[in-house]
């Protein structure tokens, strides 16, 4: 099979605007998380979020900006970073060989709320006639396709919370399958509205602690009790090994492989022995021609749900064996919260940070860790070996579906 490789990378996230903030403040165990600064926030239980740190509208056009869903307004901020850093600004590949792969999970809610508010409040002139193509699930990719003049296959594989990683497996695929050079990847997710949030504290899912907002996000502890929301966005560029080199490209990770299962068990609750998730690595291992010893990181989807966290725990051990014990864990979502549709891309952006710089960044708020889950968490900064090594990121969503991606040195 055709080698991928990741060269630029982007993203706007509640860590920083870009991924020179994001990757320092991962590194220093700072958290995203804080009291929500919106009125509405008065009238749901649940206060905080991680909320991007820099608005998108300070970095995109005006006029533009007002044309995009707030999701898409992250998605292009992201993008932006991305194609200038893989240096495609200056020299942009072949539109016809060039494709995007870019979900949401749950796509332009703002918009269509808003809009449905207004036609309720208003009277239907006050629906805005670009409601549609704002709040359409493929507007984050479709828009990008336009930002990069994109003629490939532009697509939006939407499957809840693993679509970012979704996003990275489908691009390689259009690479290996001969229908790309160079595609654009990842997720994207603005979801921090009443409606929502009220949803996914009806379902007992956001975690209800009060206190320091920082400390709420907590996987694996056994304080855990669910989730913290947040948004952003994250895009990677990936390309053929041959392309990349041809044109003189940085190389950060070389993306080995993918493995996408579901568990067809629940809607919302995952397998608890976490069978399908061991599936999906397992084939990102064979997949990759890798095996359990070469991988030496995981950056765990661990949400910090109860069932959850104990579920990946089980899958890392049933798919790595006596490996696991050499594996260096860990979760980002502990100071992002998790991003829905952009958090496997947020996450894969931190694994291949990982494995370029050989460091891992660590989960903060691990004061005991849950004794049902036997990993080697990093609770600082954790330095990966030297030599060729192999890491893996982890995204589940509801339905069930499960997506592992395995990135490796250069």
């Amino acid at each position: 099979m055709k080698r991928v490789v990741v060269t630029g990378l982007g993203t706007t996230s509640p860590l920083g605007g870009d991924v020179a903030s994001t990757w320092a403040a991962m590194l220093a165990g700072e958290s995203g998380v804080k009291l929500m600064p919106y009125d509405w926030a008065e009238t749901i239980p649940v206060k905080i979020a991680g909320v991007a740190a820099v608005e998108p509208t300070e970095v995109l056009e005006r006029v533009k900006a007002r044309r995009l869903d707030r999701s898409t307004q992250f998605a292009m901020v992201a993008a932006m970073e991305a194609w200038k850093d893989a240096g495609l600004d200056q020299a942009p590949p072949d539109p016809e060989r060039l494709g995007v792969a870019l979900p949401s999970g749950i796509g332009g809610v703002q918009t269509l709320l808003s809009n449905y508010d207004a036609l309720k409040e208003k009277g239907y002139r006050r629906v805005s006639p670009l409601a549609v193509p704002m709040l359409m699930p493929n507007a984050p990719a479709a828009n990008v396709g336009l930002l990069v003049n994109a003629k490939g296959p532009v697509q939006s594989p939407v499957s809840a919370c693993a679509s970012g990683n979704e996003g990275v497996a489908l691009g390689v695929d259009q690479i290996r399958l001969g229908r790309a050079d160079v595609v654009v990847v990842g997720g994207t997710e603005a979801a921090i509205h009443p409606l929502p949030m009220a949803a996914f504290g009806q379902m007992m899912a956001l975690s209800k602690k009060e206190g320091d907002p920082a400390a709420v996000s907590r996987p694996w502890d056994v304080d855990r009790d669910g989730f913290v929301l947040g948004e952003g966005a994250a895009v990677l560029i990936i390309e053929s090994e041959e392309h990349a080199k041809a044109r003189g490209a940085k190389i950060y990770a070389e993306v080995r492989g993918a493995g996408l299962t579901d568990d067809s068990h629940d809607i919302a609750q995952p397998d608890p022995e976490g069978r399908g998730g061991a599936r999906a690595m397992a084939r990102a291992l064979i997949e990759g021609d890798l095996s359990a010893s070469d991988i030496k990181h995981i950056n765990a989807h661990a949400t910090s749900t109860p069932q959850g966290d104990v579920a990946e725990g089980l899958m890392i051990h049933a798919t790595l064996g006596k490996a696991a014990s050499g594996v260096v864990v860990t979760s980002t979502k502990s100071m992002t919260g998790h991003l829905l549709g952009g958090a496997g891309a947020l996450e894969s952006l931190a694994t291949v940070l990982a494995v370029h710089h050989r460091v891992v960044p660590p989960t903060i708020n691990l004061d005991r860790q849950d004794p049902a889950v036997d990993l080697d968490i990093a609770t600082k900064p954790r330095d990966l070996p030297a030599g060729d090594f192999a890491a893996m990121n982890n995204s589940f969503g509801f339905g069930g579906s499960n997506v592992a991606v395995a990135f490796a040195t250069v």
